[in-house]
């Protein structure tokens, strides 16, 4: 299955709310597993982004779909990268 790695930050409602933050994180798994995904892992952060979550979905469209919802709550802005996993770069490359 694809894996993304998602790149958060409170927005200005997200950090007055941040208290809520657990909550948040549980509904976004659910959003994640009703697409079919899972995650796989969250960690809050210091620095640049505030949080980072790897995930996988099956397909671009369910993981598109699952961040836009999760970002239309207006709690945290996102960066949303795809993932391969060594194995799988070794494939591509092989490729060339």
């Amino acid at each position: 299955m694809p894996s993304y790695v998602i790149l958060g930050n409170w927005t200005s409602d997200g950090i007055r709310s941040i208290r809520q933050a657990p909550e948040r994180a549980e509904a976004f798994r659910k959003t994640v597993e009703a697409g079919g995904g899972r995650v796989i892992s969250l960690l809050y952060t210091m620095g640049a982004h505030d949080f980072v979550t790897l995930v996988e979905f099956p397909s671009d469209e369910a993981a598109n779909t699952a961040v836009l919802r999760a970002a239309s709550q207006g709690s945290a802005r996102t960066t949303t990268l795809k993932g391969w996993s060594p194995e799988e770069f070794s494939r591509l490359v092989a490729k060339l």
